[in-house]
């Protein structure tokens, strides 16, 4: 169940969002996401000081409670205007937009014309292309670039998971235990107390998600990720000293914590909005739900290896981390477009006008965080032929 929600909540966000709100609100998602692992890790560390069954019943049961309110509220939510729109729902998909635009608009005023035949033009665009399953697998995907978008969203779950956050995720005071010594107790306490570093600082997230860009948030975080890393690894080589061992720890202890910070602020929440904004509109449940299998099964992989990596590397475990995230900084420079202040549709005219685009770092319009001109001349000109046809029927009407 878990799976089939995060594959859904961040489609059905971005498609019922104002572009200018969009990443706010898939990261404000994540933001939860980490409010729960924080309540976690001081329960865990609260429950770890009581004897018999209810140390771990109470934990257990007490996730009921938010799976008792999300199905209260599921069912109050609008369904996706684009969904409506694409399913020929047409008066309930228009009338999902007037209710996000707000403002007193109505089905005719001309911001909702735009938006209507925005979304619906590339829904003609994309039934004359959109591939199935067996024809994406035979990389038969037409000229909108469609194998090569479902890669880099599911490329992004990917990178989220070996840049190595759930080495730490889940196994924080196993590796401040082996790794750095720390008592159990300590150990348990310092992973609660990061929880709510990591959470803090994740608010970051939601003020660079637009201002910063896409790219920019990838790239700067697993440098920083890369750095915490590098000295993580530097002083726990030395946590073995006889004399200053305890003091190198505590270094490597400060680095685990930074980590989280650069996490918390890019690679949390973007791995998650990037595939809802990269594919088309017929490719968007597919590729948020390959992206999600991506994350859970680079998950698996990391959780299964790290117990092992820690016993009979140490130190040099967090090497493997440090590379990949370097890795991932030209990676995203070269092959990753800018998402950031767009409309949906246009990713895929970005893709139609340049489908054999593949190194996207030569691409200005691929690469700015600013929504290119062109398409904002586009908007403003249907919005004025829509003034004008509303004029011109209010006309007829006079006369």
């Amino acid at each position: 169940m878990s799976a089939i929600n995060t594959a859904t909540a961040p489609v059905w966000q971005s498609e019922a969002s104002k572009p200018s709100l969009r990443g706010k609100l898939v990261v404000f998602s994540m933001i939860m996401n980490i409010a729960g692992f924080s309540l976690s890790n001081w329960m865990t560390y609260g429950f770890s000081f009581l004897n018999g069954s209810i140390s771990w019943r109470f934990p257990i049961a007490f996730q009921l409670i938010f799976s008792f309110i999300l199905f209260a509220t599921v069912p109050w939510l609008p369904e996706s205007p684009r969904w409506l729109l694409a399913h020929d729902r047409h008066e309930e998909g228009v009338a999902v937009l007037v209710a996000l635009e707000g403002n007193g608009v109505t089905a005719t005023d001309a911001v909702i014309v735009n938006q209507v035949e925005e979304i619906v033009s590339a829904v003609r665009a994309e039934r004359e292309t959109a591939p199935s399953w067996s024809e994406i697998l035979q990389a038969k995907t037409g000229e909108t670039g469609m194998l090569k978008r479902l890669v880099l969203g599911a490329g992004t779950q990917w990178m989220q998971q070996l840049a190595g956050i759930n080495v730490t995720s889940y196994y924080l005071p196993l590796v401040l235990q082996n790794s750095v010594g720390l008592s159990n107790n300590l150990a348990r306490l310092l992973a609660a107390c990061n929880s709510m570093s990591y959470l803090i600082f994740s608010f970051l997230g939601l003020v660079l998600i637009e201002k910063a860009g896409r790219r920019k948030l990838m790239m700067w975080g697993a440098a920083g990720q890369f750095v915490c890393y590098a000295c993580i690894a530097g002083l726990l080589s030395k946590a073995g000293d006889a004399v200053d061992g305890k003091r190198f720890g505590a270094g490597a202890t400060a680095f685990f914590f930074m980590y989280y910070v650069f996490f918390g602020i890019s690679w949390q929440g973007v791995p998650w909005l990037y595939p809802t904004e990269i594919n088309s509109l017929s490719m968007r449940t597919k590729g948020a739900a390959l992206g999600t299998a991506s994350n859970w099964i680079s998950n698996y992989i990391v959780v299964q290896i790290t117990p092992t990596g820690i016993a009979n590397l140490g130190w040099k475990y967090y090497l493997i981390w440090m590379i990949f995230n370097a890795i991932f900084v030209p990676l995203v420079w070269v092959f990753y477009p800018e998402t950031a202040n767009r409309h949906l549709e246009d990713i895929d005219k970005l893709y139609r006008e340049n489908s054999s685009m593949l190194f996207v770092f030569k691409n200005k319009e691929a690469i700015q965080i600013e929504r290119p001109q062109r398409f904002v001349e586009a908007d403003e000109e249907r919005l004025a032929a829509a003034r004008k046809d509303g004029l011109t029927a209010d006309s007829g009407e006079l006369q």
